[in-house]
């Protein structure tokens, strides 16, 4: 499983604490798809490293189809987004989610 860098995003408010830069990762899916927060979440193990995954909130995650039991536990996940500026934290803030054919874009304005 890899991390794979992409292109440059753009910054705006609410993504201050992620990097500038869109990243691609891909791991398997260690805690599904919760909607019982301001933001949707899930945990995703790439390589020997557990990464918290932010969706966006909770109506705006389930309206881009992704809700919970969606993605089982143990499912295989790209995710793309922008990382924690924080070293050492592994935590995204994630634009969209791949699991098999379909792609769940829950902030397709910033998927470019």
């Amino acid at each position: 499983m890899a991390v794979l860098a992409a292109s440059p995003a753009f910054a705006h408010h609410g993504w201050s604490g992620q990097e500038d830069k869109l990243v691609d990762m891909t791991g398997t899916v260690v805690q599904s798809v919760s909607l019982a927060g301001p933001h949707g979440t899930m945990k995703v193990r790439v390589n020997n490293e557990v990464w918290d995954v932010t969706l966006a909130p909770p109506a705006r995650t389930s309206r881009a189809g992704l809700t919970e039991g969606k993605i089982p536990v143990g499912a295989t996940v790209t995710v793309r987004g922008n990382r924690s500026v924080q070293g050492g934290r592994h935590e995204m803030k994630t634009i969209s989610v791949k699991h098999g054919d379909q792609t769940y874009r829950v902030y397709p304005e910033r998927d470019m």
